[in-house]
């Protein structure tokens, strides 16, 4: 008889919300933090958060004295504010809506329909390389909150 290697702990609601491993168990939250600290590990993220489209904390590595949960709701309410300005246009949704700061930068781009991945740069990071590691991040976000844990 073979022993179940490992088995995917569904909510009532039918959403995966965590995958059993024998003497391990990772929770969706855990693994979107995990996305927030591989993400801060490319120096160029001060601070990051994982949001719901209505402006709900999901997962945040954010340094010294920012409420945490006030940044979420603003970055949402910034997008929300791009994706309306852009839909009154007849333009398509924005893929990114970036703040430039004397100190930083704050980038905010979609992580499926329903999230979205804030970021705020260290000064004189490299943006180019940054974008390409928030876009593999959202992907990998996205496929969390559809229950993908692969």
């Amino acid at each position: 008889m073979e022993a179940i290697a490992e088995a995917l702990i569904v909510s009532s609601s039918g959403t995966a919300v965590a995958k059993h491993n024998p003497g391990k168990m990772e929770t969706t939250a855990e693994r979107l933090e995990k996305v927030l600290t591989d993400l801060k590990r490319t120096r160029a993220v001060q601070s990051s958060a994982i949001v719901s489209r209505e402006g709900l904390l999901m997962a945040s590595n954010i340094s010294g004295g920012v409420s945490a949960e006030t940044f979420a709701a603003m970055s949402a309410a910034m997008l929300g504010a791009a994706e309306s300005t852009t839909s009154e246009l007849k333009m398509a949704a924005p893929e990114e809506v970036t703040i430039k700061l004397k100190e930083a930068e704050l980038i905010t781009i979609s992580a499926g329909p329903e999230a979205l991945l804030t970021v705020v740069t260290n000064p004189g990071s490299k943006l180019g390389l940054l974008l390409v590691e928030m876009k593999k991040a959202a992907g990998k976000i996205r496929k969390l909150l559809e229950g993908d844990y692969d």
